[in-house]
Protein backbone atom coordinates (compact mmCIF):
# COMPACT_ATOMS: atom_id res chain seq x y z
CA UNK A 1 0.00 0.00 0.00
CA UNK A 2 1.90 3.20 -1.23
CA UNK A 3 0.67 6.15 -0.18
CA UNK A 4 2.07 8.96 -1.91
CA UNK A 5 5.31 9.66 -3.14
CA UNK A 6 4.60 10.05 -6.77
CA UNK A 7 7.68 12.21 -7.79
CA UNK A 8 9.80 9.85 -6.26
CA UNK A 9 8.68 6.55 -7.92
CA UNK A 10 8.41 8.29 -11.27
CA UNK A 11 12.30 9.31 -10.48
CA UNK A 12 13.14 5.61 -10.02
CA UNK A 13 11.28 4.44 -12.86
CA UNK A 14 12.96 7.43 -14.87
CA UNK A 15 16.42 6.28 -13.69
CA UNK A 16 15.30 2.15 -15.09
CA UNK A 17 14.26 3.78 -17.90
CA UNK A 18 17.64 5.38 -18.30
CA UNK A 19 19.74 4.71 -21.48
CA UNK A 20 23.07 4.57 -19.35
CA UNK A 21 24.19 3.31 -16.23
CA UNK A 22 22.54 4.91 -12.91
CA UNK A 23 23.89 5.36 -9.16
CA UNK A 24 20.94 6.23 -7.17
CA UNK A 25 21.26 7.14 -3.41
CA UNK A 26 18.04 7.19 -1.71
CA UNK A 27 18.14 9.00 1.79
CA UNK A 28 16.21 10.14 4.69
CA UNK A 29 15.08 9.27 8.67
CA UNK A 30 14.83 6.23 9.87
CA UNK A 31 11.28 4.73 9.35
CA UNK A 32 10.27 6.49 6.62
CA UNK A 33 10.10 4.21 4.12
CA UNK A 34 13.08 4.02 1.72
CA UNK A 35 12.99 0.55 1.63
CA UNK A 36 10.02 -0.25 1.43
CA UNK A 37 9.43 2.48 -1.42
CA UNK A 38 12.18 0.69 -3.88
CA UNK A 39 10.71 -2.78 -3.55
CA UNK A 40 7.21 -1.63 -3.89
CA UNK A 41 8.40 0.31 -6.85
CA UNK A 42 10.01 -2.78 -8.73
CA UNK A 43 8.07 -5.79 -7.21
CA UNK A 44 11.24 -7.04 -5.86
CA UNK A 45 12.57 -7.71 -8.99
CA UNK A 46 16.33 -7.29 -8.18
CA UNK A 47 19.15 -8.31 -10.33
CA UNK A 48 20.96 -8.16 -6.83
CA UNK A 49 19.89 -7.39 -3.42
CA UNK A 50 22.11 -6.96 -0.02
CA UNK A 51 21.23 -5.30 3.10
CA UNK A 52 23.55 -4.19 5.45
CA UNK A 53 23.63 -5.86 9.40
CA UNK A 54 23.52 -3.06 12.19
CA UNK A 55 26.76 -3.73 14.42
CA UNK A 56 28.04 -6.56 12.24
CA UNK A 57 32.01 -6.93 12.02
CA UNK A 58 33.45 -6.89 8.45
CA UNK A 59 33.28 -10.83 8.03
CA UNK A 60 29.83 -11.19 9.21
CA UNK A 61 28.63 -8.63 6.68
CA UNK A 62 31.00 -10.58 3.79
CA UNK A 63 29.44 -13.53 5.48
CA UNK A 64 25.96 -12.08 4.35
CA UNK A 65 26.93 -10.81 0.82
CA UNK A 66 28.31 -14.72 0.05
CA UNK A 67 24.95 -16.27 1.01
CA UNK A 68 23.69 -13.23 -1.16
CA UNK A 69 25.85 -13.79 -3.84
CA UNK A 70 24.62 -17.73 -4.15
CA UNK A 71 20.72 -16.87 -3.87
CA UNK A 72 21.26 -15.08 -7.14
CA UNK A 73 23.10 -17.85 -9.06
CA UNK A 74 27.00 -16.81 -8.05
CA UNK A 75 28.15 -19.21 -5.29
CA UNK A 76 32.11 -19.08 -4.39
CA UNK A 77 33.39 -22.44 -2.81
CA UNK A 78 35.44 -20.00 -0.18
CA UNK A 79 35.28 -17.35 1.95
CA UNK A 80 35.31 -14.04 0.74
CA UNK A 81 38.16 -12.44 2.34
CA UNK A 82 37.48 -8.54 1.43
CA UNK A 83 35.00 -6.13 -0.34
CA UNK A 84 37.66 -5.98 -3.14
CA UNK A 85 36.96 -9.70 -4.10
CA UNK A 86 33.30 -9.09 -2.90
CA UNK A 87 32.57 -6.56 -5.71
CA UNK A 88 34.72 -8.88 -8.45
CA UNK A 89 32.31 -11.57 -7.54
CA UNK A 90 29.41 -9.26 -8.13
CA UNK A 91 30.87 -8.05 -11.70
CA UNK A 92 31.52 -11.66 -12.58
CA UNK A 93 27.45 -12.02 -11.72
CA UNK A 94 26.68 -9.13 -13.66
CA UNK A 95 28.65 -10.04 -16.74
CA UNK A 96 27.30 -13.70 -16.69
CA UNK A 97 24.05 -12.27 -17.16
CA UNK A 98 22.57 -13.08 -20.79
CA UNK A 99 19.66 -10.57 -20.10
CA UNK A 100 19.86 -6.82 -22.06
CA UNK A 101 17.22 -5.48 -19.54
CA UNK A 102 18.67 -3.18 -17.05
CA UNK A 103 19.62 -4.59 -14.16
CA UNK A 104 18.91 -3.34 -10.49
CA UNK A 105 21.29 -3.50 -7.99
CA UNK A 106 19.94 -2.83 -4.76
CA UNK A 107 22.38 -2.14 -1.45
CA UNK A 108 20.23 -1.34 1.96
CA UNK A 109 21.67 0.31 4.33
CA UNK A 110 24.80 0.78 3.18
CA UNK A 111 26.35 3.10 6.00
CA UNK A 112 26.59 0.00 8.09
CA UNK A 113 28.80 -1.90 5.73
CA UNK A 114 31.23 0.63 6.15
CA UNK A 115 33.33 -0.37 9.14
CA UNK A 116 36.48 1.08 10.50
CA UNK A 117 39.28 -0.22 8.14
CA UNK A 118 36.70 -2.52 5.88
CA UNK A 119 37.96 -0.67 2.86
CA UNK A 120 34.62 -1.32 1.88
CA UNK A 121 34.11 2.45 0.31
CA UNK A 122 37.33 1.83 -2.12
CA UNK A 123 35.91 -1.19 -3.30
CA UNK A 124 32.77 0.36 -4.17
CA UNK A 125 34.36 2.87 -5.64
CA UNK A 126 36.27 0.57 -7.92
CA UNK A 127 33.77 -1.49 -8.81
CA UNK A 128 31.49 1.55 -9.97
CA UNK A 129 34.32 3.33 -11.71
CA UNK A 130 36.26 0.74 -13.52
CA UNK A 131 33.17 -1.57 -14.02
CA UNK A 132 29.36 -0.19 -13.84
CA UNK A 133 29.84 3.26 -15.11
CA UNK A 134 31.46 1.96 -18.21
CA UNK A 135 27.79 -0.37 -18.93
CA UNK A 136 24.67 0.74 -19.49
CA UNK A 137 22.37 -1.19 -17.76
CA UNK A 138 23.14 -0.70 -14.48
CA UNK A 139 21.01 0.51 -11.97
CA UNK A 140 22.91 0.47 -8.79
CA UNK A 141 20.75 2.31 -5.71
CA UNK A 142 21.84 2.84 -2.56
CA UNK A 143 19.77 3.25 1.06
CA UNK A 144 20.79 5.00 4.23
CA UNK A 145 19.19 5.79 7.39
CA UNK A 146 22.75 7.27 8.22
CA UNK A 147 21.73 10.63 6.50
CA UNK A 148 25.50 11.98 7.64
CA UNK A 149 26.94 9.30 6.47
CA UNK A 150 25.63 9.42 2.36
CA UNK A 151 25.99 12.95 2.58
CA UNK A 152 30.06 12.92 3.82
CA UNK A 153 31.32 9.69 2.01
CA UNK A 154 28.88 9.67 -0.93
CA UNK A 155 27.95 13.14 -2.11
CA UNK A 156 30.91 14.94 -0.42
CA UNK A 157 33.30 12.57 -1.63
CA UNK A 158 36.35 13.82 -3.02
CA UNK A 159 38.00 10.56 -4.51
CA UNK A 160 37.01 8.76 -6.83
CA UNK A 161 33.21 8.46 -6.28
CA UNK A 162 33.11 12.78 -6.76
CA UNK A 163 30.15 14.15 -8.48
CA UNK A 164 29.28 9.94 -9.33
CA UNK A 165 26.06 9.73 -7.85
CA UNK A 166 23.62 10.49 -11.13
CA UNK A 167 20.43 10.53 -8.78
CA UNK A 168 19.41 11.85 -5.20
CA UNK A 169 16.49 11.22 -3.41
CA UNK A 170 15.65 12.45 -0.18
CA UNK A 171 12.61 10.94 1.46
CA UNK A 172 10.59 12.95 3.92
CA UNK A 173 8.30 11.78 6.39
CA UNK A 174 4.37 12.26 4.86
CA UNK A 175 2.66 15.57 5.04
CA UNK A 176 -0.85 15.85 6.73
CA UNK A 177 -2.42 15.33 3.58
CA UNK A 178 -0.36 11.80 3.17
CA UNK A 179 -1.06 10.83 7.01
CA UNK A 180 -4.90 11.48 6.17
CA UNK A 181 -4.55 9.66 3.25
CA UNK A 182 -2.78 6.44 5.00
CA UNK A 183 -5.08 6.55 7.57
CA UNK A 184 -8.11 6.69 5.47
CA UNK A 185 -6.67 3.66 3.65
CA UNK A 186 -6.27 1.67 6.63
CA UNK A 187 -9.67 2.36 7.54
CA UNK A 188 -9.19 4.30 10.51
CA UNK A 189 -11.40 7.46 10.90
CA UNK A 190 -9.76 10.53 12.51
CA UNK A 191 -10.94 14.30 13.00
CA UNK A 192 -8.67 16.37 11.36
CA UNK A 193 -7.60 17.80 14.94
CA UNK A 194 -6.57 14.49 15.88
CA UNK A 195 -4.75 13.72 12.81
CA UNK A 196 -2.83 16.93 13.49
CA UNK A 197 -1.85 15.61 17.28
CA UNK A 198 -1.45 12.36 15.70
CA UNK A 199 1.51 13.85 13.76
CA UNK A 200 2.97 16.06 16.80
CA UNK A 201 3.95 13.13 17.99
CA UNK A 202 4.67 10.97 15.30
CA UNK A 203 6.04 13.30 13.21
CA UNK A 204 4.76 11.53 9.54
CA UNK A 205 6.28 8.83 9.94
CA UNK A 206 4.89 6.01 8.21
CA UNK A 207 6.73 2.96 10.40
CA UNK A 208 4.73 5.07 13.72
CA UNK A 209 1.61 4.72 11.71
CA UNK A 210 1.50 1.23 10.32
CA UNK A 211 0.90 0.36 14.43
CA UNK A 212 -2.40 2.48 14.50
CA UNK A 213 -5.79 0.64 14.71
CA UNK A 214 -9.25 1.07 13.85
CA UNK A 215 -10.84 0.09 16.95
CA UNK A 216 -9.18 2.34 18.91
CA UNK A 217 -9.28 6.23 19.55
CA UNK A 218 -6.21 8.50 18.79
CA UNK A 219 -5.72 8.31 22.70
CA UNK A 220 -6.11 5.01 22.85
CA UNK A 221 -3.69 4.08 19.99
CA UNK A 222 -1.37 6.18 21.42
CA UNK A 223 -0.89 4.41 24.40
CA UNK A 224 -0.98 0.81 22.68
CA UNK A 225 2.19 2.18 20.23
CA UNK A 226 3.51 3.76 23.18
CA UNK A 227 3.01 3.55 27.04
CA UNK A 228 1.83 -0.08 27.43
CA UNK A 229 3.61 -2.55 28.80
CA UNK A 230 5.66 -3.96 25.73
CA UNK A 231 4.24 -1.23 23.85
CA UNK A 232 6.28 -1.70 19.91
CA UNK A 233 7.72 2.52 20.23
CA UNK A 234 8.50 2.25 24.17
CA UNK A 235 12.00 1.80 23.67
CA UNK A 236 11.93 3.46 19.80
CA UNK A 237 14.43 6.59 21.08
CA UNK A 238 17.22 4.72 22.22
CA UNK A 239 16.85 2.55 19.70
CA UNK A 240 16.39 4.99 16.58
CA UNK A 241 19.40 7.29 17.84
CA UNK A 242 22.10 3.70 18.43
CA UNK A 243 21.29 2.48 14.86
CA UNK A 244 22.28 5.86 13.31
CA UNK A 245 25.14 7.48 15.15
CA UNK A 246 28.02 5.78 17.33
CA UNK A 247 28.42 7.17 20.26
CA UNK A 248 24.51 7.62 20.29
CA UNK A 249 24.91 8.86 24.09
CA UNK A 250 26.80 12.11 22.91
CA UNK A 251 23.65 13.02 20.46
CA UNK A 252 21.28 12.03 23.02
CA UNK A 253 22.51 14.45 25.56
CA UNK A 254 22.87 17.71 23.26
CA UNK A 255 19.12 16.31 22.06
CA UNK A 256 18.34 16.92 25.46
CA UNK A 257 19.30 19.61 26.02
CA UNK A 258 18.15 20.99 23.56
CA UNK A 259 14.72 20.00 24.30
CA UNK A 260 14.67 21.84 27.94
CA UNK A 261 14.81 25.26 26.00
CA UNK A 262 12.45 24.61 22.93
CA UNK A 263 12.69 28.00 21.23
CA UNK A 264 16.47 26.94 20.17
CA UNK A 265 19.97 27.44 21.59
CA UNK A 266 22.64 29.18 20.45
CA UNK A 267 26.22 26.98 20.30
CA UNK A 268 27.35 28.80 23.82
CA UNK A 269 23.99 28.35 25.41
CA UNK A 270 24.65 24.13 24.22
CA UNK A 271 27.47 23.89 25.74
CA UNK A 272 26.92 25.82 28.78
CA UNK A 273 24.23 23.37 29.14
CA UNK A 274 26.03 19.92 28.20
CA UNK A 275 29.71 20.73 29.48
CA UNK A 276 30.95 19.64 25.69
CA UNK A 277 33.98 21.57 24.70
CA UNK A 278 33.86 24.29 21.95
CA UNK A 279 35.72 22.11 19.26
CA UNK A 280 35.40 19.57 16.14
CA UNK A 281 33.12 16.77 18.02
CA UNK A 282 30.16 19.18 19.31
CA UNK A 283 30.12 20.10 15.75
CA UNK A 284 30.53 17.15 13.67
CA UNK A 285 27.17 15.98 16.41
CA UNK A 286 25.46 19.08 15.35
CA UNK A 287 25.82 18.39 11.57
CA UNK A 288 25.15 14.74 12.12
CA UNK A 289 21.42 15.75 13.78
CA UNK A 290 21.14 18.35 11.40
CA UNK A 291 21.78 16.21 7.87
CA UNK A 292 19.38 13.73 9.93
CA UNK A 293 16.76 15.81 10.05
CA UNK A 294 16.78 16.09 14.12
CA UNK A 295 17.54 19.26 14.60
CA UNK A 296 17.64 23.14 12.33
CA UNK A 297 20.08 25.38 12.16
CA UNK A 298 18.41 28.79 11.89
CA UNK A 299 19.60 32.65 11.70
CA UNK A 300 17.24 34.93 13.23
CA UNK A 301 15.75 37.13 10.79
CA UNK A 302 17.12 39.86 9.06
CA UNK A 303 19.47 36.30 8.41
CA UNK A 304 22.16 37.80 10.20
CA UNK A 305 25.83 35.70 9.65
CA UNK A 306 25.98 35.22 13.55
CA UNK A 307 24.13 34.22 16.15
CA UNK A 308 22.78 31.16 14.83
CA UNK A 309 20.11 28.96 17.25
CA UNK A 310 19.62 25.57 17.01
CA UNK A 311 16.52 23.49 17.71
CA UNK A 312 15.31 20.58 18.01
CA UNK A 313 12.36 19.63 15.47
CA UNK A 314 12.39 15.78 15.21
CA UNK A 315 8.61 15.17 16.87
CA UNK A 316 8.29 11.69 18.49
CA UNK A 317 12.18 13.09 19.94
CA UNK A 318 10.27 16.02 21.47
CA UNK A 319 7.27 13.91 22.37
CA UNK A 320 10.02 11.41 24.19
CA UNK A 321 11.20 14.08 26.74
CA UNK A 322 8.04 15.02 26.94
CA UNK A 323 5.93 12.47 28.09
CA UNK A 324 7.94 9.09 27.24
CA UNK A 325 10.93 9.82 29.70
CA UNK A 326 8.65 10.51 32.52
CA UNK A 327 5.37 8.82 32.27
CA UNK A 328 5.41 5.66 35.07
CA UNK A 329 6.08 2.30 33.64
CA UNK A 330 3.24 0.84 34.92
CA UNK A 331 0.79 3.29 33.97
CA UNK A 332 -0.70 1.90 31.07
CA UNK A 333 -3.50 4.35 29.74
CA UNK A 334 -0.93 7.12 30.62
CA UNK A 335 -2.08 9.56 27.66
CA UNK A 336 -5.87 8.31 27.99
CA UNK A 337 -5.80 9.31 31.64
CA UNK A 338 -3.67 12.49 30.83
CA UNK A 339 -5.63 15.83 31.38
CA UNK A 340 -4.89 19.76 30.48
CA UNK A 341 -2.00 20.26 32.61
CA UNK A 342 0.69 23.63 32.04
CA UNK A 343 3.21 20.98 30.68
CA UNK A 344 0.78 19.35 28.26
CA UNK A 345 -0.95 22.40 26.51
CA UNK A 346 3.05 23.75 26.54
CA UNK A 347 3.71 20.95 24.68
CA UNK A 348 0.87 21.11 22.10
CA UNK A 349 1.47 24.47 21.20
CA UNK A 350 4.98 24.14 20.60
CA UNK A 351 4.08 20.63 18.94
CA UNK A 352 1.59 22.58 16.58
CA UNK A 353 4.33 25.51 15.61
CA UNK A 354 6.30 22.43 14.66
CA UNK A 355 3.91 20.94 12.37
CA UNK A 356 2.95 24.55 10.75
CA UNK A 357 6.87 24.85 10.12
CA UNK A 358 6.81 21.61 8.01
CA UNK A 359 3.69 22.89 5.77
CA UNK A 360 4.91 26.05 4.77
CA UNK A 361 4.20 25.73 1.45
CA UNK A 362 0.37 24.80 2.39
CA UNK A 363 0.66 28.20 4.39
CA UNK A 364 1.47 29.90 1.58
CA UNK A 365 -1.43 28.65 -0.56
CA UNK A 366 -3.83 29.04 2.05
CA UNK A 367 -2.55 32.94 2.30
CA UNK A 368 -2.94 33.00 -1.40
CA UNK A 369 1.40 34.04 -1.79
CA UNK A 370 2.48 30.78 -3.42
CA UNK A 371 3.90 32.63 -6.85
CA UNK A 372 5.32 35.29 -4.46
CA UNK A 373 9.37 35.00 -3.79
CA UNK A 374 9.83 34.99 -0.32
CA UNK A 375 12.35 34.12 2.17
CA UNK A 376 11.91 32.11 5.28
CA UNK A 377 13.27 32.68 8.59
CA UNK A 378 12.88 32.62 12.51
CA UNK A 379 13.28 35.79 14.73
CA UNK A 380 13.48 36.79 18.46
CA UNK A 381 14.20 40.02 20.00
CA UNK A 382 17.95 40.68 20.88
CA UNK A 383 16.69 41.86 24.40
CA UNK A 384 15.80 39.19 26.64
CA UNK A 385 13.36 41.16 28.84
CA UNK A 386 11.06 41.82 25.66
CA UNK A 387 10.36 38.61 26.05
CA UNK A 388 9.21 38.55 22.10
CA UNK A 389 10.27 36.07 19.53
CA UNK A 390 8.26 34.94 16.38
CA UNK A 391 8.77 31.21 14.84
CA UNK A 392 7.77 31.44 11.24
CA UNK A 393 8.52 34.96 9.22
CA UNK A 394 7.70 35.17 5.55
CA UNK A 395 9.70 38.38 4.25
CA UNK A 396 7.60 38.42 0.53
CA UNK A 397 9.21 39.72 -2.72
CA UNK A 398 6.05 42.46 -2.85
CA UNK A 399 7.15 44.01 -0.08
CA UNK A 400 5.01 42.76 2.70
CA UNK A 401 5.93 40.91 5.31
CA UNK A 402 3.89 37.99 7.14
CA UNK A 403 4.18 37.71 11.04
CA UNK A 404 3.02 33.88 11.70
CA UNK A 405 1.55 33.09 15.06
CA UNK A 406 0.37 29.76 15.42
CA UNK A 407 -1.98 28.72 18.29
CA UNK A 408 -3.42 24.97 18.90
CA UNK A 409 -6.91 25.06 20.10
CA UNK A 410 -9.75 22.66 20.82
CA UNK A 411 -12.31 25.84 19.53
CA UNK A 412 -12.23 29.02 17.99
CA UNK A 413 -8.65 30.46 19.17
CA UNK A 414 -9.41 33.67 21.38
CA UNK A 415 -7.60 37.20 20.95
CA UNK A 416 -8.25 38.25 24.54
CA UNK A 417 -6.98 42.23 25.83
CA UNK A 418 -3.63 40.39 27.25
CA UNK A 419 -3.06 38.71 24.52
CA UNK A 420 -3.43 41.77 21.96
CA UNK A 421 -0.88 43.76 24.02
CA UNK A 422 1.40 40.78 23.91
CA UNK A 423 0.98 40.73 20.20
CA UNK A 424 1.46 44.46 19.88
CA UNK A 425 4.48 44.66 21.32
CA UNK A 426 5.76 41.96 19.32
CA UNK A 427 5.12 43.88 16.41
CA UNK A 428 6.59 46.86 17.54
CA UNK A 429 9.87 45.64 19.00
CA UNK A 430 10.15 44.05 15.21
CA UNK A 431 9.58 47.22 13.56
CA UNK A 432 12.22 48.92 15.92
CA UNK A 433 14.89 46.27 15.81
CA UNK A 434 14.36 45.03 12.15
CA UNK A 435 14.48 48.50 11.39
CA UNK A 436 12.15 47.64 8.22
CA UNK A 437 10.41 49.59 5.68
CA UNK A 438 8.30 47.12 4.90
CA UNK A 439 4.18 46.57 5.66
CA UNK A 440 3.75 44.04 8.20
CA UNK A 441 0.71 41.92 8.25
CA UNK A 442 -0.01 39.66 11.53
CA UNK A 443 -0.99 36.26 10.46
CA UNK A 444 -2.94 33.59 12.62
CA UNK A 445 -2.35 29.51 11.80
CA UNK A 446 -5.08 28.12 13.84
CA UNK A 447 -6.83 24.85 14.27
CA UNK A 448 -10.00 26.36 13.85
CA UNK A 449 -10.26 30.02 12.98
CA UNK A 450 -10.30 33.05 15.43
CA UNK A 451 -13.31 34.25 17.63
CA UNK A 452 -14.24 37.34 16.15
CA UNK A 453 -14.13 39.81 19.44
CA UNK A 454 -13.00 43.42 19.83
CA UNK A 455 -9.60 42.48 20.20
CA UNK A 456 -8.94 40.28 16.89
CA UNK A 457 -8.60 43.20 14.72
CA UNK A 458 -4.93 43.20 14.98
CA UNK A 459 -5.00 40.32 13.06
CA UNK A 460 -4.38 40.84 8.65
CA UNK A 461 -4.96 37.11 7.40
CA UNK A 462 -5.86 33.79 9.13
CA UNK A 463 -5.56 29.75 7.96
CA UNK A 464 -7.13 26.98 9.69
CA UNK A 465 -5.64 23.50 9.88
CA UNK A 466 -7.28 22.47 6.93
CA UNK A 467 -5.21 24.86 4.70
CA UNK A 468 -2.96 22.10 6.41
CA UNK A 469 -4.10 19.55 4.82
CA UNK A 470 -3.93 20.57 1.12
CA UNK A 471 -2.21 18.65 -1.21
Amino acid sequence: MLIGREREIELLRGYHRSNESELVAVYGRRRVGKTYLIRETFADDFFFYYTGVIGASKSEQLDRFSKALAIYGKTYPGEIESWMQAFDLLADLVSDSKSRAKKIIFFDEIPWLDNPKSKFLMAFDYFWNSFASARNDVLFIVCGSATSWITRKLFRNRGGLHNRVTGKIHLRPFDLYECEAYLKAKGITLSRYDIIEAYMIFGGVPYYLRYFERNYSLSGNVDNIVFEEGAPLKEEFNDLYASLFRHSELYTEVVAALSRKMRGMTRDELIASTGFSNGGTLTKILEDLELSGFIRKYLAFPNKVNGALYQLVDSFSLFHFSFIQKARPTDNRYWTNLRDTPRLNAWRGYAFELACLRHIEQIRRGLGIDGVLISISSWRSRHSDAGAQIDLVLERGDNVINLCEMKFSRHEYIIDKDYEKNLRNKLAVFARESNTRKTLHLTMVTTYGLKQNAHSGIVSSQITMDALFAR
